[in-house]
């Protein structure tokens, strides 16, 4: 008996742990951009939908928002189409759209709407074009002074979280393609899926917006160092803005608009590590790179 009660308590010890950040956080809504290694190793998605499904049950509401590269680029590849890229960004044709749309929607949603239903009837997949989720407009960036066509890739312009509001309110887990409705032209539209969670992040006042990524943070000098940095303010990440490597703009950018959008905390955390969303949410230590608003002091 003695044995059975000592090797039980360092679960104890954890869920004690776990208290404070579980009050903090209680009915409170949090974004999770899926994306990254996370979304192609199967282990490792196995473990996002258990700790996505353990928020919901511990009291918080979760929103999932999710893009869908690796699996774009090989859907295109059997299509025959040339995945090219222009300012980091998929140049897309009106035909690659329709492969983008089939993808997301009706193969990376639906899988991760079919895992985290394996714990129960929670999810609920829509795309930016349901219920006027995400609308856009066309998005042209800027390349050596000039304004460059990358076809149908979005800008958003406008969100209407009423859909997702009441599946949270329903008790459900929202799973949120990155597609979003043209405003001007009635065309569909690619959008970067972390800008979308960053942007659904502010208008659902979430407290957190987490970005799961392929790196274990926001590096201090790379490539010179791998020091991650564990925490910084929004004027510190904008000044750093202009220095980040390419992949890891949207996703910097997004954190900066979201706590400079009414968002408590935002953080990039590594994909790469099993349940790294209950690491930074649940304990202490955390990981990742965490941005907080300029006046935000956290204990």
């Amino acid at each position: 008996m003695s044995t059975r009660k000592h090797t039980a308590l360092p679960k104890a010890q954890i869920l004690v742990e776990a208290l404070p950040w579980l009050t903090r956080h209680h009915g409170r809504t949090v974004v999770i951009k899926f994306g990254g290694n996370a979304m192609i190793n199967e282990e490792l998605k196995a473990a996002f939908a258990q700790d996505v499904v353990f928020l919901r049950h511990a009291g918080l509401k979760p929103v999932v928002v999710h893009g869908g590269g690796p699996q774009i680029s090989a859907q295109l590849d059997r299509h025959g189409l040339v995945s090219e890229f222009k300012a980091g960004l998929r140049v897309t044709t009106p035909e690659a759209m329709d492969v983008v749309r089939m993808v997301l929607a009706g193969q990376v949603q639906r899988e991760l709407v079919g895992l985290l239903n394996q714990h129960g009837p929670l999810a609920v997949g829509l795309t930016g074009e349901d219920a006027h989720t995400i609308t856009a407009t066309k998005h042209q960036p800027r390349i050596e002074g000039e304004l460059v066509d990358i076809g149908r890739v979005g800008q958003i312009t406008e969100t209407d979280t009423g859909a997702i509001e009441a599946l949270l309110e329903n008790g459900r887990i929202p799973v949120v393609s990155s597609i979003a409705r043209s405003a001007d032209d009635d065309h569909v539209y690619n959008v970067n899926a972390d800008t979308a969670a960053a942007a659904l992040a502010a208008a659902l006042n979430a407290e957190t917006l987490m970005v799961l990524t392929d790196v274990e943070g926001l590096y201090e000098d790379w490539p010179h160092s791998d020091e991650v940095i564990s925490r910084l303010t929004a004027t510190e990440l904008e000044k750093l803005l202009p220095d980040l490597a390419s992949g890891m703009v949207p996703k910097m950018e997004g954190c900066l608009h979201a706590v400079r959008n009414g968002v408590t905390t935002a953080r990039v955390i590594d994909g790469r590590v099993q349940h790294s969303i209950l690491l930074e949410i649940f304990t202490d230590e955390g990981i990742g790179t965490m941005v907080v608003p300029d006046h935000e002091e956290l204990t």
